[in-house]
């Protein structure tokens, strides 16, 4: 059984820090045997095949990236197409899924996709399995991230990691990495947050002014990925600290997306990420610096000065970019990978514990609350958003009635002050209910923490206690905040949304990783 055939990368996560071990140690194969001028060994990796189809669809400027993989699909003597934003059937209206179901019954196995859609492949690699199988095409397609929007660019981070280990002599114990510049829209160091992982003791330093920042999201997954994180917001503050690391990861500032103000600052803003000569004396021993690249030909981000030194460390990362992509392309084509068996399985997400029920006859309970008369049949929430404000409760009670369709039935809702002062909401609802396994989930998501009464003759039947589910999806209702990702209505793709439930219990988009709150996930 090959492990990697027919696989797809949509974030770097995809690959398991074990998986990306065995595909560096190819790419070290690799690059051996071409230095070497062991031509078996090289053709040992081709796919050569030239009714293998390998498409590259970018829909958003690259240079780098396009020509890389344009190249290491050359190499595997594969069928190559490419298709671009200005003359494809996008332009025409049609949906990511109707054309590349189209190119899929042509005999491409591999896609290749730059977009500023977010999630894309993700969404892709879903349903083209299914066209692939009602059509009985007899492969898998695979998609491949080669950059979407703001969100990753797992290929990038490939090579990164790969030059991170060559220049750390293999060494997979303890990364120390600074990175610098854009860090709000740089989607190869949001790769950064999963990808290093593949180090045991990480320790990030993020240098940045206020404007340029990491997400919060990402700060957070850096910390529950257990690496320890400090944050700068100038390359000189950074040098003061005298805690310098001995890698620096730049990034280049792209102002042009954020506004008037912004561009009114931008003087300002560059400075603090540009490394300067003043710098040189203040470094530690055997830094070395990486860019994934272009340069700002104005205002770079590492100075052409920089370029003859021993901190050149970007020139072999660039060069690195189409040997992991050859290895990559020969991987989830099947050519190689056959001898890898895997000591460490990836755990599956399971709907569990996201309910506890106390079981009928356990205990009893009247509900009664400030003179609201017992319920003789019906439905009690209670501890809606405890803890939270008066008016930000009312304002979600709202939004629940919606999402569990109670807004026809007769009833009502109220917030109620307990003993130690903290505040939540009640709503109650008369009636007979027999809610179903699906309803009390969307009550889990859309309240979790809240406590339902099912009353019948006066008694409670079922009381159940809910929590985030560990998974949501399924509900016309649900939808992405963020207007970039391929699952938000704006897209007009029709693509349901998912969300995973977080490690600090909240909840992130499956297909673009922008994390929400149980207050943000349904339609308002």
């Amino acid at each position: 059984m090959n492990y990697f055939k027919g696989r797809s990368l949509c974030v770097i996560d995809d690959f398991s820090k074990e998986e990306r071990l065995y595909l560096f140690e190819k790419v070290r194969e690799l690059k051996k045997a071409i230095a070497d001028g062991d031509t078996e060994k090289r053709d040992s990796f081709r796919i050569n095949d030239p009714d293998f189809g390998i498409y590259e669809v970018f829909l958003e400027d690259s240079t780098r990236t396009k020509e890389s993989f344009r190249n290491a699909a050359e190499f595997h003597h594969a069928k190559l197409t490419e298709m671009s934003a200005d003359n494809s059937s996008f332009n025409k209206g049609e949906s990511f899924s109707d054309t590349f179901n189209t190119l899929c019954g042509y005999n491409n196995r591999i896609f290749i996709i730059r977009s500023k859609v977010e999630g894309v492949t993700r969404h892709l690699d879903e349903e083209c399995t299914k066209y692939a199988e009602r059509n009985n095409l007899g492969f898998k397609p695979v998609f491949i991230n080669a950059g979407d929007g703001k969100h990753e660019h797992p290929t990038q981070e490939l090579l990164d990691e790969y030059s991170f280990l060559e220049d750390n002599n293999w060494d997979t114990s303890y990364l120390h990495i600074a990175l610098v510049g854009d860090l709000y829209h740089g989607r190869t160091v949001h790769s950064k947050a999963d990808g290093l992982t593949l180090w045991s003791k990480v320790k990030v330093d993020l240098i940045a002014p206020q404007e340029l920042a990491m997400p919060e999201a990402y700060v957070t997954k850096m910390r529950e990925n257990g690496f320890e994180v400090t944050e700068y917001p100038s390359i000189e503050e950074y040098l003061k600290s005298g805690k310098c690391a001995d890698k620096w990861y730049f990034t280049r500032p792209q102002l042009e997306r954020m506004g008037e103000k912004i561009l009114q600052k931008q003087d300002e803003l560059r400075k603090s990420i540009t490394f300067r000569k003043e710098f040189m004396d203040k470094l530690p021993q055997n830094t070395r610096f990486y860019h994934p690249l272009p340069r700002h030909k104005v205002h770079p981000t590492i100075p052409t000065f920089l370029d003859e030194t021993p901190l050149n460390g970007w020139e072999k990362q660039s060069i690195n970019g189409m040997y992991t992509r050859i290895v990559l392309l020969a991987l989830v084509s099947g050519r190689i990978g056959d001898d890898f068996v895997p000591q460490i399985r990836k755990k599956e997400v399971k709907d569990e514990d996201w309910i506890v029920e106390v079981k009928p006859g356990e205990k009893k309970t009247r509900v009664i609350s400030e003179g609201v008369n017992p319920i003789r049949n019906g439905i009690v929430i209670d501890h809606i958003c405890r803890g939270e404000k008066p008016e930000e409760i009312r304002r979600h009670m709202i939004l629940m009635r919606r999402v569990m369709n109670l807004d026809s039935l007769k009833g009502g809702e109220w917030v109620s002050q307990g003993s130690d002062g903290s505040y939540k909401g009640i709503i109650f609802r008369i009636g007979h209910f027999d809610l179903s396994h699906k309803e009390i989930k969307r009550l889990a998501a859309s309240a979790p923490g809240c406590t339902l009464n099912i009353i019948e003759d006066g008694e409670v039947k079922r009381k159940i206690r809910t929590h985030i589910p560990p998974r949501i999806y399924n509900f016309d209702d649900l939808m992405c905040t963020n207007d970039a990702c391929i699952s938000n209505d704006s897209q007009n793709e029709h693509v349901g949304s998912m969300f995973l439930r977080t490690p600090d219990n909240r909840f992130v988009c499956a297909y673009c990783g922008r994390v929400h709150t149980f207050k943000e996930i349904f339609k308002h």
